[in-house]
């Protein structure tokens, strides 16, 4: 079992510093959103995640099956409603609704294959996977006790 952990710092109402490993990013709203517009927001980021993501794992399934790619190019859209999000409206549900993803790949495989390659790197992606069944989230807020110096 693996775990991978991510922590955050705000950095204004609508940024954050995000840091997993070594690594450190900004997430912030655009300025249509009240944001800073200093880097994607957290949707966009789920959608790079996937994408990332199936980068990964058609790669890795195309090995498998003997495929040599040359070439990955993706793009991943979805919609959301934002009135959940900005408390106006519990009608619809605060996430996408749906996401496209659309994979245009140069190599070794026919469509057929392709398609079966599509079919085993979505049942295999963690983060597909994660989007597409329910996944229990626990968020606790707890007061943070100041450190007397």
């Amino acid at each position: 079992m693996l775990t991978f952990e991510a922590t955050a710092v705000s950095t204004s109402d609508t940024g954050l510093t995000v840091s997993a490993r070594e690594f450190e990013w900004l997430v912030d709203e655009p300025q249509a959103l009240g944001g800073g517009d200093l880097g994607p927001n957290p949707v966009e980021y789920v959608l790079g995640a996937l994408l990332g993501c199936l980068n990964v794992v058609v790669h890795l399934v195309a090995k498998e099956r003997g495929v040599t790619l040359t070439s990955f190019e993706a793009t991943a859209s979805g919609e959301l409603d934002p009135a959940r999000f900005m408390g106006k409206s519990y009608d619809a549900r605060a996430g996408y609704k749906s996401i496209a993803v659309t994979i245009a790949v140069e190599g070794d495989a026919d469509q057929a294959e392709l398609d079966e390659i599509a079919r085993i790197s979505e049942d295999r992606c963690p983060v597909s996977d994660n989007l597409a069944h329910e996944t229990p989230v626990r968020i606790a807020i707890v007061k943070k006790v100041a450190v007397a110096v």
